[in-house]
């Protein structure tokens, strides 16, 4: 009888990887944590404020929308209005914040003469920032034609 060697075969070679699954795991649940909680730290100092009729509000807004529909109807902030009456709540809007900001929305149909009256109706007001609000178009940008 010889002794020889008894043949065995290998067994698993331990795993030198670090599994990072869990890793990602927990700090997902984490971050959702921290984003449901973090408003509610922002606001947690309860105060009861005295009152005063020297503290005003701010209540002004910082932009009014003009449109002027194919007719020539006026409407502010999708109100309906005279010229009459668009003066005065312009000069309104004016008195409580003069930087507020008129989006100027004319249909394409509405002569230029109507516009530049309804800016001068703004103007006068005491309203001069005046933004004009378009759509994007449709097809890709014109380009410049060469003058050949």
């Amino acid at each position: 009888m010889t002794f020889g060697r008894l043949e065995r075969t290998p067994s698993a070679q331990p795993m030198s990887d670090i599994n990072v699954t869990p890793l990602v795991d927990v700090m997902l649940v984490l971050v959702v944590i921290f984003i449901i909680t973090a408003p509610l730290l922002a606001s947690t100092i309860r105060l009861d404020l005295p009152k005063t009729d020297a503290a005003k509000a701010m209540n002004a807004p910082r932009f009014v929308t003009l449109v002027v529909d194919k007719s020539g109807q006026t409407f502010l902030n999708d109100k309906p209005l005279a010229l009459e009456e668009l003066a005065q709540k312009l000069t309104q809007t004016a008195r409580q914040n003069p930087d507020t900001e008129v989006q100027l929305r004319a249909d394409e149909a509405v002569p230029y003469g109507k516009v530049v009256e309804i800016m001068g109706v703004a103007q006068k007001a005491g309203l001069s920032r005046i933004g004009f609000v378009a759509e994007p178009a449709a097809g890709p940008a014109l380009a410049v034609p060469p003058d050949r």
